[in-house]
Order: structure tokens, then sequence, then C-alpha cells
């Protein structure tokens, strides 16, 4: 069973007057990879901070083993930090940019202050050296470096010192994006190997997806939803999150009964309970659940405005009574052609309303990369158009 390392209980934080979070409650098990996911502005980054002891709370209390942290300072808690710009020593080698840390006498329980063997020193170097697959490059020059290799020296200064925590606040923002994949594999290897907790903050959903046993989603200095990467991806507990993490289409509709969902007039099977006779409802369908049909064989029939060729798939808009669906598809509808959709019970999720309600889901604005192409004297779905009522 997972064992509790760190919480934080009713944790606000104001500056100026200013509430960035609002009453955070959120724990983390021992050796969890852990990751805070949001839009800039959410909170994610002052709750790390929180967590390293750079901030105090404004009111609530941080835990750690259960023992009350909130006014220890940061070297002295067995956490250690990641931050985007490396902070490497360019006048110092590899070697000595990992041993820097070991080097600085600590004080002991009698109050002394003692240093490292320098035996001790380079056993430990040499193993970070290993578990960063850096092995051979003890003498390069941290300008030699390639982002990727400098990033692994700077996880490999931050461990050596062994702490029971690594705190990552966005490692992965100044990389390519091939790079980046990379060390999204490589950062979990990592933390498997060593076995401490790694807490991640990013706005990345593809990097909280790939690399996390657990997603803490926030927004508005509230968390909005903890889970697996599963349960968040298929089962959003809000717009706010359905909108955030991956595509979706977020429509409104009615839960006529357990396990029928009415949208646009029509009714739906879907697999959700526990809702009110026709309670008012945010549905979200994502993108690569809808099948493609003929016309005539559709549950919706609608008209596609955009075509976008993404390699392994076609995004395509299609209109449907003058909302605009996404569908991802490797089966091509050219533009202005009239198509039929069909969606299995699985593939529709029905959530309570929320203040995020309304606020996401249609594409017809959705981005540049999605901008209509379609003729001038195309208008929307509308009366007399064909389409079911």
């Amino acid at each position: 069973m997972a064992k509790e390392l760190i919480r934080l209980s009713d944790c606000t934080m104001s500056f100026d007057g200013e509430v960035v979070l609002d009453g955070i409650n959120l724990y983390i098990n021992d050796e969890e990879f852990l990751t805070l996911l949001g839009p800039s502005g959410c909170g994610k980054t002052t709750t790390l901070r929180i967590i390293g002891g750079f901030l105090t709370p404004t009111s609530g209390d941080v835990l750690f083993d259960g023992v009350r942290i909130n006014s220890v300072p940061p070297h002295k808690r067995t956490i250690n930090t990641v931050f985007q710009k490396y902070a490497l020593f360019p006048h110092l080698n590899v070697y000595e940019n990992i041993a820097f840390g070991l080097r600085i006498p600590k004080t002991d329980a009698s109050g002394h202050k003692a240093r490292l063997p320098e035996g001790e020193i380079d056993q430990r170097v040499m193993e970070m050296l290993e578990i960063v697959n850096l092995r051979g490059f003890e003498k390069r020059r941290i300008t030699q470096l390639s982002g990727g290799q400098q990033q692994r020296v700077a996880i490999a200064r931050a461990l050596v010192n062994r702490p029971r925590v690594l705190l990552l606040d966005e490692p992965l923002g100044a990389l390519d994006l091939k790079l980046r994949k990379d060390m999204q594999n490589e950062l979990k290897r990592i933390q498997k190997a060593m076995g401490i907790t790694f807490i991640y903050v990013t706005h990345d959903q593809e990097e909280a997806l790939a690399m996390s046993d657990t997603v803490v989603v926030m927004d508005g200095g509230k968390i909005q939803q903890i889970g697996t990467p599963e349960d968040i991806y298929n089962e959003p507990k809000n717009a706010f999150v359905a909108d955030f993490i991956g595509e979706s289409n977020i429509l409104d509709g009615i839960m006529r009964q357990d396990g029928v969902v009415e949208l646009f007039n029509r009714r739906f099977q879907c697999l959700d309970k526990g809702f009110e006779k026709d309670e008012a409802v945010d549905v979200v369908i994502r993108p690569e659940d809808i099948d493609i049909v003929p016309e005539d064989q559709g549950q919706l029939r609608g008209t596609v405005t955009s075509v976008t060729f993404k390699g392994m798939q076609y995004d395509i808009i299609v209109d449907f009574y003058g909302f605009k669906w996404l569908i991802q598809t490797t089966d091509l509808s050219p533009v202005g052609s009239r198509i039929g959709i069909k969606i299995d019970p699985d593939g529709i999720h029905v959530m309570r309303k929320s203040q995020y309600s309304g606020m996401f889901g249609d594409y017809s604005s959705y981005s540049e990369e999605y901008e209509e192409i379609s003729d001038a004297n195309y208008g929307p779905e509308g009366e007399g158009s064909g389409d079911e009522e």
C-alpha cells in the first residue's frame, strides 16, 4: 500500500491581498510521480514553491512524513529542485557541477560541520552519472553539452544529495519537441531507478499524461481534479478539465434518465448514471470516438467545413446545427461534403454543469490552424438545411 509522504492541508496563498491559492488540499505518496498541470497563473508553481520551502502559505499546513514543516527552510528539507533554467556553473566541468553540493560542509547532530570523504563524493557522483546516462562525460565543460545533456547534469546535481523528493518546475520548456519527448522517457526512468518522489509542474498535457502516476489539474488557484492520466482523460469532472486535457467536443445536453442523454433533440445511449431526471448537463465527446458514416445512416448529419492533415489522421471540422465539432479520422471527407456520425455509448461522457459550462467545445473559432476555408457564400446549418430536427 502506498505511503503518504507530503500533505497540503487547506493551504491558501495571497500576494498583496490577491488570492493565488485557494484552500488547496492534496496528499502525495512516497515514490510517486505526481504532476501539477494547468495554464499559466493557475497556482501550480506556487504550490511547488510551498512544498520546497521557498514560500510559506498564508494559512494552512504543510506536512512531511506527518510533521508540520511550514517554518522549515528549504536547505533543511530533504527536497531538491530542478528549475527551467538549470543554473549550472559554466566554469566547472560535469563532474564538479554534480559534486558541488557534496563538497559543502554539513552540520551533524552535535552541531559540528563535517565534510564528506573524497572517496564517497566520487562514488556518489559516478553513481549519478550512470543513472542519467552521462558516464564518460565527467570532464566535459557545460558549454560542450546539448540542452538535454545539461538538463541531465542538473538532475544529477539535485539527486546526488539523495533527497526524498525532487521538484521539477517546467524543466523541459527550453528543449525542442524531439528532445522533450526523449527526456520524458528519461525522467520516468530516472524516477523509477531512484525510487523517490517526483513532483513535476507543466502546462503541457501530453507531458503530464505520458509521465505521471497522478495528475493534479489546477485552475484559478484551485484543484479541479486529481486522478490517474486515464481517469483524467476518460472521466473529466468538468468542462475545463475536458477541454484542457486533449481535444474535446463539449455540448449542452439533457439527462433524460440513467443511460440516456439528449443532444440536439436526439437521444443517445451512454453509460452515465446518478443524475436527476431531465437535468441539464455538459456532454464530452472526444474527436477520436466519433465514427463517420454515410449521411443517411448517421445519428446526426452535418457539413464538413475544414480539413487539416496531421500525418496519422485528418482533423475535420463539421457543422452540426451551427455548432462546430472536431472529428479525428483516417478517412478523408472533403470540405463541403455531407456526412453522418455515430457515437458508441462508451464514447459519451456526461458531466454536471459548472462555472465552466458554455466556455469550451465549439471549434468555429478554435485557432488559426482550424480557420475555416469554406466558400464565402456558404452559410451555417440552419432551417431548411435538411438536418434532422
